[in-house]
């Protein structure tokens, strides 16, 4: 089975200088890691990822906010391509942020303003395992603090600032779940 990896930031150039491209770079290495992109369907940080996905052969699933195609494209005005599938959820930005982050193994933060923040929190409550591209701007700058504000500590979250590394140790770490939880199951019975 292959891991679902979701990318999550911000649709519009909030972020630091080079953070595209290093967003083109992670969804590269998702790709030639075997995984699969998901993302909020959505311009900026994700069509970043999911072309370096398609770049590197890779699939992308996308979760729209749209109820249809035509919603997706002349409502939201949201891209269509490099998405080998779309889900249109119909669930408006909110909804489809906990069905993302819902629907993968992991989640990688990049950038981001305050629905990047809303995915980041959703997979933390969730206990997903949790990647944060540092040094590329945004709310990624402040997710420390919020951690630290919030006291709840950060056992599967990932900080790192080169995208091979992150990927590499986010997969790592989603295998090591996957162990632990298939050990706990299996001593149930």
């Amino acid at each position: 089975m292959q891991y679902k990896i979701a990318v999550s930031g911000s649709a519009i150039d909030n972020c630091t200088r080079g953070a595209f491209k290093k967003a083109y770079e992670v969804g590269r290495q998702i790709a030639l890691h075997g995984a699969v992109l998901v993302t909020g369907a959505t311009i900026g940080i994700p069509e970043w990822s999911t072309r370096g996905a398609k770049a590197a052969g890779g699939i992308s699933i996308g979760l729209s906010p749209a109820v249809s195609k035509q919603a997706h494209v002349n409502t939201y005005k949201l891209p269509t391509k490099n998405m080998d599938l779309i889900i249109y959820t119909g669930f408006d930005y909110s909804g489809r942020n906990m069905l993302m982050t819902r629907a993968s193994d992991a989640i990688i933060t990049i950038c981001g303003r305050i629905g990047t923040l809303n995915e980041f929190t959703t997979a933390f409550e969730d206990k997903r395992v949790i990647g944060v591209l540092t040094g590329t701007g945004g709310i990624e700058e402040d997710i420390p603090e919020i951690l630290k504000s919030a006291k709840r500590g950060s056992k599967r979250i990932i900080f790192d600032s080169d995208p091979k590394i992150l990927v590499e140790k986010v997969i790592k770490l989603i295998k090591i779940n996957d162990k632990q939880k298939s050990m706990k199951w299996t001593e149930a019975f």
